[in-house]
């Protein structure tokens, strides 16, 4: 009698987790992983933690509802966390989307990773920032050179010309982070003899760490005329740091992106101005290319998802503010 209780207990557990494989099964989407019919496309961002990419997010999430698809938004908690930003793409993998879209944090990191998704036919499009590979379809994401050179010439302005100047950047590792370094430097260099970049320091966009980094370069420097952030938590770590040290009479601020902390510091004074991308629509547009690999439609190598300028006197016009977030 016990053998045949246990025999049919075992036989129920089986069935049972036939029946739960089934439902995840089904839950997946079978092949594609979405729903039903509904294709379904993995976006693994470079954070989660900042405004910029909730307004991404947001734009994603747009176009998803707009073009019936499915999509899932995630990233590490830290723009430095390479390793975990792996992990989640290799998570988003194995649930086997129709396409998949990746800003990365490490522009070779993901390389292994992008050849299987390609053997797989799962087209990717890289957002944000590109990768060194020629797997992506296309790329959308600001001209970072071209914004980077924007904010170094108002800068320039704003310093009349002349001076120590220093740079706070994200990181050093993703293609955002050295073209909004090098645009600035370069910019610098052929248009400004006058002006000397005396220190460029990698603050993983976190704001302590900034506020760190840049109290460090005024120390260093007593005659700073300015400082460049080059995101959102480099720039707001900037602000902090100037506070803290009461300079903010004598050492000039431009940042990149958008944020409270900033738009505040801006019609304060304390910061001068700061380029903005197009969040929302970096977002769109990503989900829409991968749309359009998914019907088979020949995309274009990047699509410039534009930058705007804006200070005190531009913060509230009708062009600036919807590319703004808080």
């Amino acid at each position: 009698m016990k053998r045949s209780l246990w025999s049919t207990v075992a036989a129920g557990a089986a069935i049972l987790t036939l029946a739960l494989s089934g439902c995840e099964s089904a839950e997946s989407g079978g092949s594609g992983g979405g729903e039903g019919d509904q294709p379904y496309i993995a976006i693994v961002s470079k954070g989660f933690q900042h405004q910029f990419w909730q307004a991404v997010k947001q734009g994603a999430e747009e176009a998803a509802a707009e073009h019936d698809v499915r999509v899932t938004f995630e990233g590490p908690e830290t723009e430095t966390d390479v390793d975990q930003q792996i992990q989640m793409l290799t998570t988003a993998l194995e649930k086997n989307p129709d396409a998949i879209a990746l800003a990365a944090l490490d522009s070779q990191a993901a390389a292994p990773l992008l050849e299987r998704a390609q053997s797989s036919d799962i087209p990717v499009i890289a957002f944000d920032s590109g990768v060194d590979s020629d797997i992506p379809v296309t790329t959308a994401a600001t001209d970072n050179t071209a914004a980077a050179a924007e904010a170094a010439k108002h800068m320039a302005e704003a310093i009349d010309g002349s001076g120590k100047i220093a740079i706070v950047t994200h990181d050093q590792t993703s293609s955002s982070g050295r073209d909004r370094r090098d645009g600035f430097v370069e910019y610098m260099e052929a248009n400004e003899p006058d002006i000397e970049i005396v220190d460029t320091q990698y603050g993983g966009g976190d704001q302590l760490k900034s506020t760190d980094i840049a109290n460090a370069m005024i120390e260093a420097n007593p005659d700073l005329a300015g400082i460049y952030g080059t995101n959102e938590g480099s720039a707001v770590g900037v602000v902090n740091a100037v506070k803290e040290k009461d300079v903010v009479d004598s050492v000039t601020i431009v940042g990149f992106d958008s944020s409270k902390a900033q738009l505040d510091a801006i019609r304060e004074g304390t910061e001068f101005g700061a380029v903005t991308q197009n969040p929302v629509g970096i977002g769109r547009e990503t989900v829409e290319a991968a749309v359009k690999a998914l019907a088979g439609e020949d995309l274009p190598e990047t699509i410039d998802t534009g930058f705007y300028w804006y200070d005190k006197d531009t913060i509230d016009s009708e062009e600036i503010k919807p590319n703004l977030y808080e």
